[in-house]
């Protein structure tokens, strides 16, 4: 069972979730995002919340920036930080 998720890692999300809504149309602010995402999906681990760490990694088998093109799965990642940020 998921732990309440602490406020460090709610901010994160919360501040991943803007992120993304800025990185579809530059490859580096994408490869940020993927960078941190993972850094997410460690402390959500570390932090026992088991559940959401399973969304973050679905959202991370979707996220696969490539240098200097635009995300081909971009609708997809935006629909699943959706309903991640409405938690």
């Amino acid at each position: 069972m998921d732990k309440k998720l602490p406020d460090g890692i709610r901010n994160d999300l919360a501040e991943l979730c803007r992120l993304h809504e800025r990185t579809s149309s530059d490859s580096v602010q994408c490869q940020e995002f993927n960078k941190r995402m993972s850094r997410l999906l460690a402390d959500l681990e570390d932090a026992g919340c088991f559940r959401i760490a399973d969304r973050v990694m679905t959202v991370l088998l979707h996220c696969n920036p490539k240098e200097g093109s635009n995300c081909d799965k971009a609708t997809i990642v935006a629909e699943k930080m959706k309903k991640m940020c409405d938690l």
